[in-house]
């Protein structure tokens, strides 16, 4: 990228980032094998060990793929917690995932909770409830910064996660940039994982 392609303002900027991110996660080889090794990063965390209630997301599109870890997960005597978006609202409610059946094909293809199983008591968790949180996103920076989709969901449900909850981004190396834009509802990530690096950010303290 040149000085005569690069946009300068802000907003053109991230659209810029976004839509380049994509296309490089998009054509990124080897996503099984290596979405495999970026999760079992996550596995390895010492935050993941003294967790008792973690949230993991359900890839969807060319997002780094948990849906092979997780039956996993289900084994290691945790609450598995997984987002899913309430299409009235536009907020993501979160679902204690007890066995993959659980899940099933909804919109665009992706994974989520049987619509009958959504609203039992049992099944709700709160943000609140959360010991560490898995984020997925389309482009991430060398300080935290995190971009997503556009629409504000990851960054109203972490919000409410307890300060002393870790925010763990996982993404591929070709998601990560120098410096994205970010803006004064942007959550900054404690961590991001990718097959090559793991960062660290300036977390939730950087205002």
């Amino acid at each position: 990228m040149d000085d005569k392609t690069q946009p300068t303002d802000a907003q053109t900027i991230k659209q810029f980032i976004r839509e380049l991110a994509r296309k490089n996660r998009v054509a990124q080889k080897n996503k099984d094998p290596i979405s495999r090794d970026i999760c079992a990063k996550f596995v390895a965390l010492p935050a993941y060990e003294s967790a008792k209630t973690v949230m993991w997301y359900v890839d969807a599109g060319s997002e780094v793929r948990t849906r092979h870890a997780l039956p996993d997960a289900l084994t290691h005597g945790k609450r598995v917690v997984v987002p899913w978006c309430v299409v009235e609202t536009n907020e993501l409610e979160l679902f204690l995932l007890e066995d993959m059946s659980e899940l099933v094909e909804g919109a665009y293809k992706i994974l989520e909770p049987k619509e009958e199983l959504r609203n039992l008591p049992a099944k709700k968790v709160q943000p609140e409830e959360l010991d560490l949180v898995m984020v997925p996103g389309t482009a991430f920076d060398v300080r935290g910064g995190r971009m997503g989709q556009g629409k504000g969901y990851y960054d109203r449900l972490l919000a409410r996660a307890r300060p002393d909850a870790p925010l763990v981004a996982i993404g591929f190396d070709c998601q990560v940039f120098e410096e994205i834009p970010v803006a004064s509802h942007d959550v900054f990530m404690d961590l991001v994982l990718t097959e090559a690096r793991t960062i660290t950010g300036k977390g939730r303290s950087a205002a």
